[in-house]
């Protein structure tokens, strides 16, 4: 099991747009588009490497530090 990573992705779902080029580059399938509208990050899954942030065409992907 992989460790908790200090870090995980959030999806500014007021701006996304939903194209899945996130979901497409997690390498720990975190991210699910919902209802065809925005794509959410399932923070228990994700491992913080940012590759979605870095792929997301708006830029509205940011990576938030875990509390605790």
């Amino acid at each position: 099991m992989d460790r908790m990573s200090k870090k995980f992705a959030v999806v500014d779902i007021s701006l996304c747009v939903a194209c899945g080029c996130c979901r497409k580059v997690c390498p720990k399938e975190a991210i699910a588009v919902r209802f065809g509208v925005f794509a959410e990050v399932n923070p228990a899954l994700c491992v913080g490497c940012g590759k979605c942030a870095k792929e997301c065409p708006a830029s509205i992907i940011t990576l938030e530090v875990r509390e605790g």
